[in-house]
């Protein structure tokens, strides 16, 4: 016995010629599925429909942390690549001075940070000159500083990284723009032996940029690199 087809012939014929097109179609599976439920009766239990629907949604789970972990390498990757271009930019300067200026200009644009701020202790107090010529980049301060800053004078041992929240920045560490840093990552600097611990602080003015659930890999790499710089140019 034979009987006419009921759909289109061209649709008909594209789906022998393509039936995993059908099968990769989330939508018409959905549609053939309820119109077989449908013609089953309502009496009836499709267990295989039911193990496809929770199939269904451990895939839409899979796919769901498979989209974050590419996010999570992306975001990896591009915080990786913004180091690199902040260190090689580093790495350029000439003399002293030119380190220091490209710390707070073109560094801190491709770091994307508001301010940046190196602390070096001194048990002397710098030339005038020097502090003047600098000014917004370089602070000096006393032996000690650096630690008590780090561990807000709580004392114990000081992290190589840390990542914060403020409410407001330290006028003594940030100047005029500590009214507006909201965020922080501080870089504890070892300089060399017979040399006092420095400080790099990187402020922003988006209080999430900083906090202390994001990794430190990346700054830890950073600040290593340039602690090195520093006890080149200290030497």
């Amino acid at each position: 016995m034979s009987s006419s087809p009921k759909l289109d012939e061209t649709i008909r014929r594209t789906i022998i010629s393509r039936p995993d097109a059908v099968l990769d179609d989330k939508d018409v599976m959905h549609a053939l599925i309820a119109a077989n439920e449908k013609a089953m009766g309502g009496n009836i239990v499709d267990l295989r429909g039911i193990a496809m629907e929770r199939l269904e949604s451990r895939l839409d789970r899979l796919e769901d942390t498979h989209r974050s972990v590419i996010a999570a390498a992306y975001e990896n990757l591009a915080g990786t690549n913004q180091i690199h271009r902040a260190v090689l930019r580093l790495l350029e300067a000439s003399d002293f001075e030119v380190f220091l200026r490209d710390l707070g200009g073109e560094v801190a644009d491709i770091l994307r940070v508001d301010a940046v701020r190196l602390v070096l202790e001194s048990a002397q107090e710098a030339a005038d000159g020097a502090i003047s010529r600098l000014d917004g980049i370089l602070t000096v301060a006393e032996p000690g500083f650096c630690d008590d800053y780090l561990t807000r004078g709580r004392g114990g041992h000081a992290r190589a990284v840390t990542l914060r929240q403020i409410h407001d920045g330290s006028p003594r560490v940030y100047g005029e723009a500590a009214d507006w840093i909201r965020s922080e990552a501080c870089l504890r600097l070892d300089l060399g032996p017979g040399r006092l611990p420095g400080m790099l602080a990187l402020g922003a003015e988006d209080p999430h940029q900083f906090t202390p659930q994001h990794g430190s890999d990346l700054l830890a790499f950073f600040g290593g690199v340039f602690e090195r710089a520093m006890r080149r140019w200290l030497g």
